[in-house]
Order: C-alpha cells, then sequence, then structure tokens
C-alpha cells in the first residue's frame, strides 16, 4: 500500500521522450536529490530540537551540549567516512547489475560500521581530558564527557543506518531513510520531553537524559529502515542473505580504500570550519556569535547541494557500473550546474535577507549589524561550497576518492586557516576576513575539483572497473 512512498519513480512521462539529454538528466538528479536533502534537513532538526530543549535545563547544560557535539562530530566523522566507501561500491554494482556485489556491499559496511565503533568510542573516554587539553573548563568538560558517554549504546546502531541508508541509495532507493528521519524526530522529541524533564514517572535526568535520548534514537533508526527493508522487500535485486566472505579482507579492504580518504576529506573539512568557530571567538564575543549565527545558516543551505551531491555519488556510479562513461560525465556537469544553481537562490537569499535573517537567532542589535555585513560574503562562499561537495560526490560515484583529500588540505590547510591566523593575530582584523579567507579556501576546492573532472576524467575507466570488480566481487 505504501511501497509506491518509498521506491524510486521508474517510468517514463510522455513530456520526458522528448526532452533533451541534459534535461532528463536534471529531471533524474533532481527525483534523486529531493529526498535526500530533506532528510538532511530532519537529520539537522534532531540536533536543533536537543539545542532548544536543553537549553531550557541552563547554560552550563547548554554549553557543555555543545562541546560534547563538537567532540561527537569530530570523532565519529572518521567512523563515518569509512562506511562512504560503500558508495562506489554498491552504485557501481548496481549499474552493472552485479547482485552479488550489491548484497556483499551492505554487509561489508555493516562490518566496516561495527569495527570502526571501537575506535571512535575510546576516543569518547577521553572527551573530558581532550576538551580540558583544548582549554574548556573542567566543570564544562565533565559534563561534556557524561553526555557523551550515555551515547555509546547508540554509535554502533547510527553507523549501521548510515550502512544501510547508503546501500539503499546506490540503487535509487532514497525515501525510507526520509521517513525513517521523520520519525526519529519524533522519537527524539517524546525522549527528550520525558528524560530530560523527568515526566511518566522518570526521574528529570538533564543533560544526561538528552544524551539518552540521542542514544535511544540512534538505535531506533537503522531498526526501523531494516522493518522497512523487510515489510516492503527493498533488498530485491540487491540481497542474496547473509555470507561469510562479507568477513573476508579481500571483501573489506576496497571498502576501506575508498572510505579512508572521504573520512579524511570530510574530516579535514569539519576540523577547519571547528578551527574557526575558535578563531572567531579570539576575535570577541559579538564575532562569535555572528560566526555561529552565520555557520548555521549556511548549513542548513547546505543541505540542498549535499542532496544533490549524493544523488551524484548515485548517479555517476550507476552509469559508470553500467559502463556508460560519457553519460556519466555528462551526469557529473550537471550535477555541478544545479549544485552551483541552488546556491545562487541561497546566495540571494542571504543578501536579501542580511538584516532580517539574524534576527530569527533572537540576535542583539551589535550581532545583527555585524551578520548583516558578513552574510553577503557568505553568499559567495555558498556558491563554491555547492560545486565543492558536488564535486566530491562525483568523485565517490567514480571511485576516485583521493584526490578530494588534497584539494582540502592545500585549500584549507596551506591557504585558508594560515591566512585567517596572520589576519587574526599579526593583522588583528576583523570577522570579514576570516570569512573571506575560507571562502577563498572553499573556492580553491570548487576549482580543483572541476578541473580534475574536466582534465583527469578516467576514460578506461569501465576496464578498470573490470579488474576492480573481479577483487571485489570475487
Amino acid at each position: 500500500m505504501f511501497a509506491h512512498l518509498l521506491l524510486p519513480f521508474e517510468g517514463k512521462e510522455r513530456s520526458e521522450i522528448s526532452m533533451t539529454p541534459i534535461r532528463r538528466e536534471v529531471r533524474t538528479l533532481v527525483r534523486l536529490a529531493i529526498p535526500v536533502a530533506v532528510a538532511q534537513l530532519a537529520s539537522m532538526t534532531l540536533w536543533m530540537v536537543d539545542v532548544v530543549m536543553v537549553g531550557r535545563v541552563g547554560v552550563d547544560a547548554l554549553a557543555a551540549s555543545s562541546l560534547g557535539r563538537s567532540w561527537i562530530m569530530a570523532t565519529v566523522v572518521l567512523g563515518m567516512g569509512l562506511v562512504f566507501g560503500i558508495d562506489p561500491i554498491a552504485s557501481q554494482a548496481f549499474g552493472a547489475r552485479d547482485r552479488k556485489r550489491l548484497s556483499l556491499s551492505v554487509q561489508t559496511a555493516l562490518v566496516v560500521a561495527g569495527a570502526a565503533s571501537l575506535p571512535v568510542g575510546l576516543s569518547w573516554l577521553g572527551t573530558q581530558k581532550g576538551l580540558e587539553w583544548l582549554g574548556q573548563e573542567a566543570h564544562l568538560s565533565q559534563l561534556a564527557h557524561d553526555y557523551v558517554l550515555v551515547q555509546l549504546p547508540g554509535l554502533p546502531f547510527f553507523l549501521a543506518f548510515i550502512a544501510i541508508q547508503h546501500w539503499l541509495q546506490g540503487r535509487g532507493i532514497m525515501r525510507p531513510a526520509m521517513w525513517v528521519t521523520f520519525a526519529a524526530n519524533g522519537i527524539n522529541i517524546l525522549a527528550n520531553w520525558v528524560l530530560i524533564f523527568g515526566k511518566w514517572g522518570f526521574p528529570a535526568l538533564g543533560l544526561l537524559g538528552a544524551g539518552i535520548a540521542t542514544s535511544i534514537t540512534q538505535i531506533f533508526m537503522p531498526l526501523a529502515l531494516l522493518f522497512l527493508v523487510r515489510r516492503y522487500r527493498l533488498g530485491r535485486g540487491g540481497w542474496l542473505g547473509w555470507s561469510r566472505e562479507a568477513l573476508k579482507l579481500r571483501q573489506i579492504r576496497p571498502m576501506l580504500v575508498y572510505g579512508f580518504p572521504v573520512a579524511m576529506t570530510v574530516g579535514l573539512e569539519l576540523w577547519a570550519f571547528a578551527l574557526t568557530t575558535v578563531l572567531s571567538g579570539v576575535i570577541g564575543k559579538v564575532e562569535l556569535a555572528t560566526h555561529t549565527i552565520v555557520v548555521t545558516l549556511a548549513s542548513l543551505s547546505f543541505m540542498l547541494p549535499l542532496g544533490i551531491s549524493i544523488a551524484a555519488v548515485t548517479r555517476v556510479g550507476n552509469l559508470v557500473g553500467a559502463r556508460e562513461t560519457e553519460k556519466a560525465k555528462r551526469a557529473a556537469w550537471v550535477a555541478f550546474g544545479l549544485g552551483a544553481g541552488v546556491m545562487v537562490v541561497s546566495a540571494v537569499v542571504f543578501i536579501a535577507g542580511r538584516h532580517t535573517l539574524p534576527l530569527w537567532f533572537g540576535a542583539s542589535r551589535e550581532v545583527a549589524l555585524l551578520s548583516a555585513l558578513i552574510l553577503p560574503i557568505a553568499s559567495a562562499f555558498q556558491i563554491f561550497d555547492g560545486i565543492q561537495v558536488v564535486g566530491a560526490g562525483i568523485l565517490r560515484g567514480l571511485g576516485r576518492t583521493r584526490p578530494a583529500v588534497v584539494f582540502n588540505f592545500i585549500a584549507y590547510y596551506v591557504l585558508a586557516l594560515p591566512l585567517s591566523c596572520w589576519w587574526i593575530f599579526v593583522h588583528k582584523g576583523g570577522l570579514g576576513g576570516l570569512w573571506w579567507s575560507m571562502c577563498l579556501g572553499l573556492g580553491v576546492v570548487a576549482v580543483l575539483m572541476m578541473l580534475w573532472v574536466w582534465r583527469r576524467w578516467p576514460e578506461d575507466l569501465p576496464q578498470k572497473l573490470t579488474s576492480e570488480s573481479s577483487t571485489i566481487g570475487s
């Protein structure tokens, strides 16, 4: 009854038959991207709800939750990146109609998710010492440590959800994860209300309650997704049953080869922006508040090109697997155009709303005025951000995940961050210079991504894929 809400649209409308190849590609990518973008926005809502509800407990609880969340994201991103190694394997296997490789891909991804949970979990045990080493107050570090530790049970489930989600996405099935994320928001709100404020006979646990609620939500998500897979037979064509081959090194190694560069790429970018938050705090409290508002707005708009990026992973990977190399290249350039296009719209919104958007966050007059100066810079930043995240998706679909590591390292750690430090500590400049520096970094990544696709597109990819398939699928 509800299968049509989960499965991708497979028919062709009459109007689509007469479309140009580019218009058909746009339609295909948009159909894939919309459910992903909505799911990503819903994922952000999980965190925003926590902020709102923990904020009612007190300032210390809110500050500690922010520190704990930062520590979690800075570490779990490595586990997520490793699991993302499923992307080129699953998407190309689907395009090649290789059911065995598809089935093994999700099993191997689940093995990698479980294994990655161990080092990430161990890093969470050092939350307090790590935060104190970074100069945070001992009291807040202790609170953040406890908040992080109660989320340990949900960690392997969170990574398992990503593995199953990306297995489905590699086959163009985007909607189930979206519906599960919607349901997870309801679970999270209810669990927060009960555990933070002590409802239905439960003790009021405050910040710890929020952490436990997050863990419960993360346990729910993969179980709900598996229920949908079984209930609506979403494994058809991509599941052949459990196999011990998924535990063998020859299956795990390709996923790690693809996934480790993705982990480093995402980590380098996330850590760079975390450092910009620290640097903005060095300038002053008003600058830190302004930076937080603008980054939050940028993060919301980023969900749109992120959806296109994941759609590009699927589309490019499927076409490469089917040995349609020229169509894959066309899909890549269309994805670049869509990524830039949606961010042009965001840029216009940022400029037009530069005086009103900060007021949504209850900004003071000082913060609102400074935000109005920074948002136009963020507009240029947006366009580059849209292009670079789509480029990363294209490279993942191709199975060429290493160049993005080099691009991000050069852009952020050779150019943008050193320039930001010079601007703040030597020139004694303000927040504008920090944002222009990061805009430069994103611009460099965006240009390098496009140059790679233009100049380095692997024309012999079908032959290389054949040799890789014999290794991955054997």
